[in-house]
């Protein structure tokens, strides 16, 4: 599936295994997130790259997320541009939790996505 000439991928596709980069901004982050996944917000994502490198899994397959997928089509762009095996996840967190993914809120409860 293309987001325009972006890859993208339904929450559905998603596992466990899959690595997750969270490009919301830090309130949004703290309401409620995908557990496991990488925080770095869209606007400190080109000062925080090389966190972002470091994380990076070996097969490099990269599953970007922000809250309905229009954030993340433009940081998938942009690690595609840098050779990055990235794929936007369509419909963002309101599809993670519209399909009953687990939404945390980083302190042992319930997340809400905003």
């Amino acid at each position: 599936m293309q987001f325009g000439s972006v890859p993208t991928v339904d929450v559905d596709a998603l596992t466990s295994e899959h690595f997750l980069l969270d490009v919301r901004e830090n309130d949004e982050w703290e309401a409620g997130h995908a557990e496991g996944a990488l925080h770095i917000p869209m606007s400190e994502f080109v000062a925080r790259y090389g966190e972002f490198t470091e994380a990076v899994p070996a097969d490099g397959k990269v599953y970007v997320l922000c809250r309905v997928g229009g954030r993340s089509a433009q940081v998938t762009q942009y690690l595609v541009q840098q050779g990055i095996d990235a794929v936007n996840v369509a419909g963002g967190m309101q599809a993670w939790e519209a399909a009953g993914r687990p939404v945390s809120d980083g302190k042992g409860g319930a997340g809400a996505v905003i």
